[in-house]
C-alpha cells in the first residue's frame, strides 16, 4: 500500500478524463462505438440502454471521481470509483466463465480496468 495523495488524484483525474472520452464517443457516434463492441443498436431500446450505460453512468463515474481527486482525504469516495471501476472486469469475468475471452482492444481493457481499480485501492491519502 502506498500513501500519496498526487499518486491517488492523478489516477483519479486519468479514470475521469477516460470515462469522459468513453461517454464522449458514445454520444457522438454510438452506431460505430456500438459495432466495435460486437453489438449494433436497431430500436428505442436499444439506444435508451447504451446512453443510460455509456454516456449517463459513464459521466457520473467521472464525476465521482472528479469529486475523489478534490476530496482527496476522503478515501470512501476514491475507493467507491474503484469498485465502479472493478464493476467492469467482475462483469467481464463472469461472462468469460461462460462466453470466452473478449477479443480486440476489450481484452487489453481488462486488464487495464482490472490494474487501475486495484491502483486506486492501493494508492491511499496521506495521513
Amino acid at each position: 500500500m502506498a500513501y500519496t495523495d498526487t499518486g491517488r488524484r492523478m489516477l483519479l483525474i486519468l479514470v475521469a478524463l477516460v470515462f469522459i472520452a468513453i461517454a464522449a464517443g458514445a454520444f457522438l457516434a454510438p452506431e460505430s462505438m456500438a459495432a466495435g463492441l460486437g453489438y449494433s443498436l436497431q430500436a428505442p431500446n436499444g439506444y435508451s440502454e447504451f446512453f443510460a450505460v455509456y454516456v449517463g453512468l459513464w459521466l457520473a463515474t467521472a464525476c465521482v471521481a472528479i469529486l475523489a481527486a478534490c476530496k482527496i482525504r476522503q478515501p470512501l469516495i476514491g475507493d467507491i470509483v474503484a469498485v465502479l471501476v472493478l464493476a467492469q472486469p467482475l462483469g467481464r469475468g463472469i461472462a468469460m466463465l461462460s462466453y470466452g475471452l473478449p477479443t480486440g482492444a476489450l481484452f487489453y481493457i481488462f486488464f487495464l480496468e482490472l490494474f487501475g481499480g486495484l491502483a486506486l485501492l492501493a494508492m491511499r491519502p496521506t495521513k
